[in-house]
C-alpha cells in the first residue's frame, strides 16, 4: 500500500449510475456533466468510461480542449459558451458546442467568419437563478439571429438552468419550467432544463436532452434522500495510510495549537492526507475515518499534508496500515458534507492532482 492518498475510481458504479438516469428519464437523451476535473474523478477516463453518453458538457473551452486532445469524439457543449473571437475559432475548428449566455455572445458568434460552422448549439433562458441568461423577452431576437447566420448547422436548442431542484416540490422550478417551454412555444428545438435533482424528482422537467452531473459520481442532490434510497453507488472511494505512528502519554499536545489533548495513554496514528490534498479542514477534531471496519475519530488540526487520528480501537494498526477516508454506505460522503454544512459537490471536485487515481471495475 502507497503511502500517498489514492482515489479509488470504481468505473462500474459509474456506468450503473448512467444507467440509473436512463431508467429516470427514458425518452432523453444524455448531456453528462463533465466538469471541474469530472468532480475531482478524473475528466478524460470518466469521459471514456461514459462512452453511452449521447454528449458531454464542461464549464469553459480548455475542458472541452482536453477531452478532444484525448480522443473523445461525442458533441462537447461548453456552457460558459466563450467570449473572444479566438476562442470562438477554436470552438469551431475543434467542433466544440457552445452555449450562448448573452446577445453579446450570440453578436459575436453571428458576425465572426468561422473556418467551419458551429454545431449542437445552445441558448440560455434566464428563468429564476439570475446568474447567466439571455432575457426571456429576447428570445426571438437571439433566434432570428442565429437563423440568419451562416454560421449555425443543426438547430439551437434552448435551455435554462434550475435554481432550487434539489427542494422536491418547490414551487419555483415548475416556474422555470414553464418560462422555458413558453419560449419555446413558436419554435420546433431541443430543450434541456432537468440536473440531477430534477431527472430524479421532476419527470416534467426532462424534455429532450437531461445533464446528470452529481448522480454520476453516487451522491445524492437531496439532503432528504439518501443516494442509496435512489440506488445510486458511490463512485470514488478515498484511501490514505499510515506513515507515523505516536505512543502519548496523558496531556500530551496533538498539532498545531494543540487543540487535542490526551487524557490518558493514546496510540496515535499520522496519516498521508491534509488539505493540500483537498481533504477539508473543517474536520479538525471533528471528522471521522475508517479503519478494519471500526470508525476512529481525527484528532487535533487537519494540515496541509497529513491528519492523525486515535488509534486505540485499532490494535493492529501499523505503519503502511490502510485508511478510509470515504467511499461506500459506512462513510458517505453526503454524510461528511452535511457534518461540515457543505455540499458533496465541493468535497469531490476539490480533491486536486497530488491525490492519484486508480481506476478498476469494480474490484477496488
Amino acid at each position: 500500500m502507497q503511502s500517498y492518498p489514492v482515489a479509488h475510481i470504481d468505473l462500474i458504479a459509474l456506468k450503473h449510475n448512467l444507467a440509473r438516469v436512463r431508467h429516470f428519464a427514458p425518452n432523453s437523451k444524455v448531456m453528462s456533466v463533465v466538469k471541474a476535473n469530472a468532480y475531482g474523478h478524473g475528466m478524460v477516463d470518466i469521459a471514456r468510461a461514459l462512452e453511452n453518453s449521447d454528449a458531454f458538457c464542461v464549464a469553459r473551452l480548455s475542458e472541452a480542449l482536453q477531452l478532444r486532445d484525448a480522443g473523445i469524439q461525442q458533441a462537447i457543449v461548453i456552457l460558459e459558451g466563450v467570449n473572444t473571437t479566438a476562442e470562438l475559432q477554436v470552438a469551431a475548428e475543434n467542433d466544440l458546442s457552445l452555449v450562448f449566455n448573452s446577445l453579446i455572445q450570440i453578436q459575436l458568434a453571428t458576425v465572426t467568419t468561422l473556418s467551419k460552422p458551429l454545431k449542437f448549439c445552445w441558448i440560455m433562458i434566464e428563468t429564476g437563478m439570475h446568474r447567466l441568461g439571455v432575457q426571456a423577452d429576447k428570445i426571438d431576437i437571439a433566434l432570428q439571429n442565429v437563423a440568419r447566420s451562416d454560421n449555425f448547422i443543426d438547430p439551437v436548442g434552448l435551455m435554462s438552468h434550475f435554481a432550487n431542484a434539489d427542494l422536491i416540490g418547490d414551487t419555483r422550478n415548475q416556474q422555470q419550467l414553464t418560462r422555458l417551454k413558453q419560449c419555446a412555444q413558436k419554435y420546433e428545438v431541443p430543450l434541456s432544463m432537468a440536473n440531477s435533482a430534477g431527472i430524479l424528482a421532476f419527470p416534467e422537467s426532462h424534455c429532450d436532452w437531461v445533464r446528470p452531473g452529481i448522480m454520476l459520481y453516487g451522491s445524492s442532490p437531496f439532503s432528504e434522500k439518501s443516494a442509496r434510497s435512489l440506488y445510486l453507488k458511490s463512485v470514488m472511494r478515498l484511501s490514505a495510510s499510515i506513515i507515523s505512528i505516536q505512543n502519548l502519554q496523558a496531556g500530551d499536545e496533538v498539532g498545531y495549537g494543540g487543540d487535542w489533548t490526551a487524557e490518558k495513554a493514546t496510540r496515535v496514528g499520522v496519516v498521508s492526507i491534509g488539505y493540500g490534498d483537498g481533504y477539508p479542514r473543517q474536520l479538525s477534531n471533528e471528522g471521522t475515518v475508517m479503519m478494519e471496519g471500526k470508525v476512529i475519530p481525527i484528532l487535533g488540526r487537519i494540515s496541509m499534508d497529513m491528519i492523525t487520528v486515535d488509534l486505540t480501537l485499532v490494535a493492529g494498526a501499523k505503519v503502511g496500515s490502510e485508511v478510509l477516508l470515504w467511499g461506500g454506505s459506512y462513510v458517505h460522503i453526503d454524510n461528511i458534507a452535511e457534518q461540515i454544512d457543505t455540499i458533496s459537490y465541493e468535497l469531490l471536485s476539490q480533491i486536486n492532482e497530488r491525490v492519484s487515481r486508480e481506476y478498476h471495475h469494480g474490484e477496488g
